[in-house]
């Protein structure tokens, strides 16, 4: 399932029904959307039917790409089956996929052999999918065979695809009746180009019906109870089982929660109030390390860990974090932000990540955490336009909000943040300039090329790029999402939004690298709360990341000065952390402290001699008359050849 709680949705409905409108406002957060159009160009004569595809072309976002199956319908099957896990499609609709399919050029074709491989595309498909076609059951039979053909057609396609599909949702004069799953509610679609599913979820008042409920009309009416509001479909609420040492009725106990103040799929924006760490679990978790059976001193330093963990988890005895998730954000920036990186490194990075391999997916494997790509939009140079769109910052960070959330779902304890973008360097070092009044060359790191050679010309060059950015938006407004739109791009929105995501479910966030750190700096604005919520494992000598710790009152745990990539760094130190929670956890109280035992010690034994061993005949030192003899000169000094010795010290 996806992050909504469904992966793929067949949106029905009759003509201007308001379908497509609908179904476009399920993927307005996605921050990329590939739009599959199935519908011939048709006549060119035929101004209306030419009215109709601008209309749809109008309304898509220009983030948005086109890919045309109209000359093979066969094709519509394999791009769904060669989606990736990250992707979002939209097509729009099967009833033209059908017009195609039926045309005499591509006869003798099998229409229903083409239906089902379509259906079982659907099934298997890793990416979000969302399908539009127009419901033809509810009309007349045609009076013509072709007519007939169509509708038998489309009717067939409605249905596997239904049945392949995780919820199916049929549009009646622009308000939606969730048909599958039983359970899912219903929503108002926003007017045409401001729906979203922020707006869709907030107005969801209405669960489905089953047909030929009683009292509905009552109730339309008012005459009867009005039904209970419940969520939509794609908004799961996970309840993980309470550890051992947690009490069931304390919800600060639970690792993950949903927020009852804040309804998931609001609109973000400055603010919000999210919730805190228990302030009293903290301390309590580090005063109780000093009444702990260790041999020395502690654990120094790392009962931060402990505090942050008991604070978090609302426990003063926490437990080590179990199910890890790793979001590597992949996002490039354009303009001088990358000078110095190499044409495409970032996405090899990207897909050595997905397939498993590289330090990064080695380390994740070592750690037993899962890895998530996330692909973000890329970013303009920021030296002379603005890095995002509004609405694509808007759909960022609903995007991050969500992965939290399905991180949350997941069960997920401990998320791990880090971005393999090119110029995100430079990126964040435009946002801490604007939020915290920094020089750019002061927290701009050294270019380092492929050979391990520093590279100062590509060095100047990006601090050149933030310096221009800062001038061409010395009036603009320094909001968050002004900032991000201006300069922050589409890795460091999508950051933002998983910390104040992760926030409102109560997950804490293990920052590692200069993208994390500037959305820490951008989320103060949001949701002052986020960054209670983060650990910050090592500053890896970056000057960004330094300057963005003060700023936050985030220490860094270690002073290893790694740099194997953001999130990497983080993984190294992650086994150390576990075991310092775990050590906490199982250790029992010093025995002095529970009144069970001697605190001189427990008695020692009386030693029993052989028979055939002498006993011993020296002085007793325990004796309080017992006087040391002094030396008779330098060096030890013995009484007797045989006899043992008194006593003795060197001179």
């Amino acid at each position: 399932m996806s992050v909504d709680g469904w992966n793929t949705v067949l949106v029905l409905g009759g003509i201007r029904s308001g379908k497509s409108e609908f179904a476009e406002s399920l993927v307005a957060d996605a921050p990329v959307v590939r739009y599959v159009a199935t519908a011939p160009q048709g006549d060119p004569e035929d101004t209306e039917w030419a009215t109709r595809l601008a209309t749809h072309r109008a309304r898509r976002p220009g983030s948005w790409t086109t890919e045309e199956t109209a000359g093979e319908p066969r094709r519509l099957a394999d791009v769904l089956a060669s989606a990736e896990p990250n992707e979002t499609l939209l097509v729009d609709d099967l009833g033209g996929w059908v017009t195609v399919l039926l045309d005499p050029e591509y006869q003798p074709a099998d229409d229903v052999a083409t239906i089902a491989e379509l259906a079982e595309a659907i099934r298997s498909c890793a990416a979000r999918v969302v399908l539009v076609s127009p419901e033809v059951g509810l009309s007349l039979v045609p009076t013509t065979p072709l007519g007939r053909a169509f509708t038998d057609a489309l009717g067939a396609a409605n249905r596997a695809v239904a049945d392949a599909c995780d919820a199916v949702v049929l549009v009646v004069a622009g308000q939606p009746a969730w048909l599958k799953p039983a359970a899912a509610t219903a929503a108002t679609v926003a007017p045409t180009g401001s729906a979203s599913v922020g707006s869709v979820r907030t107005a969801a008042r209405h669960a489905a019906p089953s047909q030929g409920a009683p009292g509905r009309a009552d109730a339309a009416l008012g005459d009867a109870e009005p039904t209970p509001e419940v969520q939509l479909p794609e908004v799961l609420t996970h309840t993980p089982p309470v550890a051992p040492n947690q009490e069931p009725g304390n919800p600060w106990a639970a690792p993950t929660m949903a927020l009852p103040m804040v309804a998931t799929g609001l609109v973000i924006q400055p603010g919000m109030e999210l919730p805190m760490p228990d302030e009293y679990a903290g301390p309590q978790a580090v005063d109780r390390l000093a009444t702990l059976d260790v041999p020395g001193a502690g654990l120094g330093v790392l009962d931060r860990v402990v505090g942050f963990a008991a604070a978090t988890q609302g426990t003063s005895s926490p437990v080590a974090w179990g199910s890890v998730r790793v979001l590597l954000l992949n996002g490039d920036h354009a303009g001088g932000a990358s000078a110095g990186t190499v044409a495409g490194e970032s996405a090899r990075r990207a897909a050595q990540a997905r397939a498993g391999r590289g330090a990064l997916a080695r380390l994740a494997a070592e750690a037993g955490a899962s890895l998530q790509v996330v692909d973000t939009p890329a970013a303009a140079p920021m030296e002379t336009r603005p890095a995002l769109a509004g609405e694509q910052v808007e759909s960022a960070l609903r995007y991050g909000w969500r992965l939290a959330e399905q991180a949350a779902d997941a069960g997920v304890q401990l998320l791990v943040l880090g971005a393999c973008g090119a110029g995100t360097e430079a990126a964040a070092a435009a946002v801490l300039a604007a939020t915290a009044g920094a020089e750019p060359p002061s927290v701009l790191g050294r270019v380092i090329t492929e050979s391990g050679e520093i590279d100062d010309a590509a060095w100047m060059v990006r601090c050149a790029a933030v310096r221009d950015a800062l001038h061409r938006t010395r009036r603009s407004p320094r909001s968050a999402k002004d900032v991000l739109a201006e300069l922050g791009g589409g890795d460091v929105a999508v950051a933002t939004g998983v910390l104040l995501g992760a926030t409102a479910r109560r997950v804490p966030v293990l920052l590692d690298g200069p993208v994390g750190l500037a959305a820490g700096m951008v989320s103060r604005d949001l949701a002052g709360q986020a960054r209670h919520w983060c650990l910050l494992a090592d500053h890896g000598q970056h000057p960004a990341v330094r300057l963005a710790a003060d700023v936050l009152g985030l220490t860094p745990l270690l002073d290893l000065r790694l740099d194997l990539g953001e999130g990497a760094n983080a993984l190294v130190a992650l086994p150390m952390l576990r075991s310092v929670l775990a050590l906490a956890a199982a250790l029992p109280v010093h025995p002095s402290l529970t009144g069970d035992a001697d605190p001189n010690g427990p008695d020692e034994p009386e030693r029993e001699y052989a028979d055939d061993e002498p006993a011993y005949t020296g002085p007793d030192y325990t004796d309080p008359e017992f006087v040391e003899p002094e030396p008779a000169g330098p060096g030890p000094t013995r009484t007797g050849a045989d006899e043992p010795a008194s006593g003795w010290r060197a001179g």
